[in-house]
């Protein structure tokens, strides 16, 4: 990836506005029309949805059809949370490694994630069954948040010291230590469900996790999402610039003075916090960090100023859209998120390596 020069980081800047004000139009509009949509078989007029709307905010006695759109409500909230986390987690992780190849999922940053929830789902399985995937009222339902962002953080940290080598990232370690650390996490996460086979129950709602849910969220899982995702928007005034100054060489940004330590960290940070809260909320769901930074380039350029908020949106927009795509062909019958990105993913990961192979055979 290129350095951006300031000229170009202006024009990034500038061409990124009419980008933002659609994304910020585009995001409630997909919203709303989950709203009248929907996974099920009840389709509402968009008259109906907003008189739902307007009733439950204003307090007024709610019926059937408006705990269908609440419910609809907090889900689309949620997808969007958790779209614009994964895109941002896959934006910062590949400015921190300067490889386009990079992603939450390849590098098992959101393996890391589900393994550490999945570690908290089986702690609290004997005796608080329903709050597997989050908070609630649950006194123990914070083990699951927090085994999420110790697990990613855990294997980002470790794959990034293992990849750097006299402070250069080695690409082809990167690559293969996140594939070394992807197959380990997964034998440890088949292991638990394993362990828990006789369980009818806690196995299948780990199975269902492995899949990626966005189904039957509630405010909880908005709000921790949501969460997550503020506080990472707030460190990016702290490396976007010194993301941009590394693009050429860790040495060269140190020689202008950036404290690549201290970047590098709260990038990562950043990353694992996004990454860890969408996989608490929803499961694993990968490729968003990897697709969702091209089209913010391809948009809104290389200046991590611009790419990092783009992404966030541009998450937002795109797993919206996969829902609503799949609620409206699908309906009932739509494939899980997880493996729906998968089979979006993969394909789109073999491009990329296609493209690069002669950038590949010189690493």
């Amino acid at each position: 990836m290129s350095e951006p020069t300031p000229i170009a980081a202006r024009r990034a800047i500038l061409g990124a506005r009419p980008l933002a004000v659609s994304g910020l139009v585009l995001v409630p509009l997909l919203c709303f029309a989950s709203l009248c949509v929907g996974k099920s078989d009840l389709r509402l007029e968009p008259s109906e949805a907003w008189g739902a709307l307007a009733r439950l905010f204003g307090g007024v006695q709610a019926s059937g059809q408006d705990a269908i759109v609440d419910l609809r409500l907090w889900q689309a909230l949620t997808t969007a949370g958790v779209g614009a986390a994964l895109g941002l987690a896959g934006a910062l992780v590949q400015g921190l490694f300067r490889n386009p190849l990079a992603s939450p999922s390849i590098l098992g940053i959101s393996s890391g994630a589900s393994l550490g929830a999945v570690a908290a789902v089986v702690l609290l399985g004997s005796f608080q069954r329903e709050q597997f995937l989050l908070p609630g009222g649950a006194d123990a339902g914070w083990l699951v948040p927090l085994f999420a962002f110790a697990g990613a953080l855990a294997a980002g940290a470790f794959v990034f010291r293992i990849a750097t080598s006299a402070g250069r990232v080695s690409i082809p370690a990167l690559l293969l230590m996140g594939l070394a650390l992807n197959t380990i996490l997964g034998g440890l996460l088949q292991w638990l469900q394993f362990a828990v086979l006789d369980d009818n129950y806690l196995s299948r709602s780990i199975l269902s996790w492995s899949f990626g849910t966005l189904e039957d969220r509630t405010a909880p899982h908005a709000l921790l999402v949501w969460s997550g995702l503020v506080l990472a928007l707030g460190a990016l005034p702290f490396v976007s610039y010194e993301l941009d100054l590394m693009q050429a060489g860790l040495e060269d940004a140190e020689a202008l003075g950036v404290d690549t330590a201290r970047v590098r960290w709260i990038a990562l940070t950043a990353a694992t916090l996004c990454a860890s809260a969408a996989v608490a909320v929803a499961g694993q769901i990968a490729f968003v960090g990897l697709i969702v930074p091209h089209l913010a380039r391809l948009l809104a350029g290389y200046s991590h100023r611009v790419l990092l908020a783009s992404s966030a949106l541009l998450g937002a927009l795109f797993l919206l859209g996969v829902e609503l795509f799949q609620s409206v062909v699908l309906g009932a019958r739509s494939i899980p998120p997880g493996v729906m990105l998968s089979l979006l993913g993969g394909p789109f990961f073999l491009v990329l390596l296609w493209k690069k192979r002669r950038d590949l055979a010189l690493w």
